[in-house]
């Protein structure tokens, strides 16, 4: 039994043309960018810009987004044409099983459950807070009690109230995962609509406060070299080339989920030319949208604005227009409403993602067999999604949504250092395999990819290190527990 046994080639190949027995293939290339659009445009625009802003960059996190964006872009190269060869279900989990062995894929299978289930609960916590300001600022109507939309770890800031289940966020947790269980194409239709509603929203703030932007905020576009302390005591490195790379830093989160493109190759109708438009359109659509909405965002108000706690963080874009926009109060409004529906689409995907991971680890015998097993009627890996359902709603309706901090950040990056690995390793070990999309100048640009997405992760500190070895530590635990004697590929006797 060998840890670095590798998945062969012509058994994965065969798993992709076997679309009789498998997933079914419904999405197209416009769907798929669509669904990368709604994976990346969550709350991360609306609250990370400001964050960055105020902390690190002024103006200049524009540039911020231009570097995260490049490092994101890098390995999307190479998720292109990883994704486009290997057309699986599974992503960063199925091209690492293929080029470095089953321990490796192993850790990138359970490291992808930081992205994806544990980004899912997170976000809908923060989906459950949004939820209660529609309710008050938009319908003007009571908010739901504290008590059913925080958990038990919570208590309010009066002292007098103490959460016991978050319902919302459990809520849109159960819709979701069914829609899911319905099927894909009607899960992208769903996002779809989503993807034009708050794109629409992002577009029409930077057209209409392109007339608002006072020259003035923009001076000097990169501020000299300080140092920043925010109402927390937390120390930040602001302007010059530091604060630049701490705002890099900083609105990659805004970035995370175009990678779940990828996760649904196997859904896919034409995935050897679909997967590249689709990673690559769905990234490059959201970084135009990203710069100008920065340089909007940063010449309506100063930074000073955006330090005071009364007005930053969450809500920060919303004071920015009702305080610097007279006149699209209305405005103000539809950004809640573009962050609600900015947070469901990033759910959906997320969970879409994380079933799909569990659907191809547990084809490969290292999870148990129902993972894999579809819907008699939807062709879903229905048991994987009601499983999942479980996992992030219990985690949604009972766990603080500050508990994970950055580990979801550190998941998506490790994933995307070894993406670029494998293309290189994949180039070496098996240069005739047909290759519909090329990453360009291997090995420069993935070693590129590695680089830039490591000085990220550095960026995280010590403390989100810590997390991630635990993490780790027991998935370990799991693997030599029940996978490697479950493995197909270690035990091929072992029925199927």
């Amino acid at each position: 039994m060998s840890l670095f046994i590798k998945k062969p080639m012509h058994l994965l190949l065969e798993e992709a043309g076997d679309s009789g027995k498998g997933l079914k293939r419904t999405l197209s290339a416009g769907a798929l960018v669509a669904l990368g659009i709604g994976a990346i445009i969550g709350a991360g625009l609306f609250v990370r810009t400001a964050a960055a802003a105020a902390q690190n960059a002024g103006p200049s996190v524009t540039i911020g987004f231009i570097i995260a964006a490049i490092g994101c872009a890098l390995a999307g190269l190479c998720y292109a044409e990883l994704s486009s060869s290997i057309p699986i279900s599974g992503s960063a989990y199925t091209y690492t099983y293929a080029t470095m062995g089953e321990l490796m894929a192993w850790v990138i299978g359970w490291d992808l459950v930081l992205e994806y289930a544990v980004g899912a609960a997170t976000v809908g916590i923060a989906w459950s807070e949004y939820l209660n300001k529609l309710l008050v600022e938009v319908l003007h109507v009571s908010p739901i009690p504290y008590e059913w939309c925080h958990s038990p770890f919570q208590t309010h800031a009066e002292g007098t109230v103490s959460g016991i289940i978050n319902l919302p966020a459990l809520f849109i947790v159960v819709v979701l995962s069914l829609l899911l269980i319905k099927g894909t194409s009607e899960s992208a239709f769903v996002n779809g609509i989503i993807v034009i509603t708050k794109v629409a929203i992002v577009v029409l703030i930077i057209i209409l406060g392109w007339g608002f932007i006072n020259a003035q905020n923009h001076v000097p576009y990169i501020p000299e070299p300080t140092k920043y302390i925010d109402h927390a005591g937390v120390s930040h490195s602001y302007g010059g080339i530091m604060g630049i790379l701490g705002a890099a830093g900083t609105v990659f989160f805004a970035f995370i989920g175009f990678d779940a493109v990828s996760t649904a190759a196997q859904e896919t109708k034409n995935p050897k030319t679909a997967m590249p438009i689709g990673i690559l359109g769905s990234l490059a659509v959201c970084t135009v949208l990203y710069i100008l909405f920065a340089h909007v965002l940063t010449g309506i108000a100063p930074v000073d604005f955006f330090r005071d706690p009364t007005k930053g963080g969450e809500a920060s874009v919303v004071a920015a227009i009702l305080n610097f926009m007279p006149g699209y109060d209305w405005l103000a409004k539809l950004v809640t409403v573009a962050i609600l529906a900015g947070f469901s689409s990033v759910i959906l995907v997320m969970l879409l993602g994380q079933s799909r991971v569990f659907y191809s680890m547990s084809k490969d015998g290292l999870l148990p067999k129902m993972f894999s097993e579809l819907h008699p009627k939807y062709q879903t890996p229905y048991k994987a999604n009601l499983f999942i359902l479980v996992l992030v709603g219990l985690f949604a309706a009972f766990i603080p949504g500050d508990i994970v901090g950055d580990m979801t950040s550190i998941g998506t990056l490790f994933a995307f250092m070894l993406v670029c690995i494998a293309v290189i390793i994949l180039r070496k070990t098996d240069p005739d395999l047909p290759r519909q999309f090329k990453t360009p100048w291997v090995p420069v640009v993935p070693i590129l990819g590695v680089l830039i997405c490591g000085a990220m992760i550095f960026g995280l500190g010590w403390t989100n290190w810590l997390r991630l070895f635990g993490w780790l530590a027991l998935g370990f635990i799991i693997y030599f527990g029940y996978s490697k004697r479950n493995s197909y590929l270690n035990n091929p006797n072992r029925p199927r």
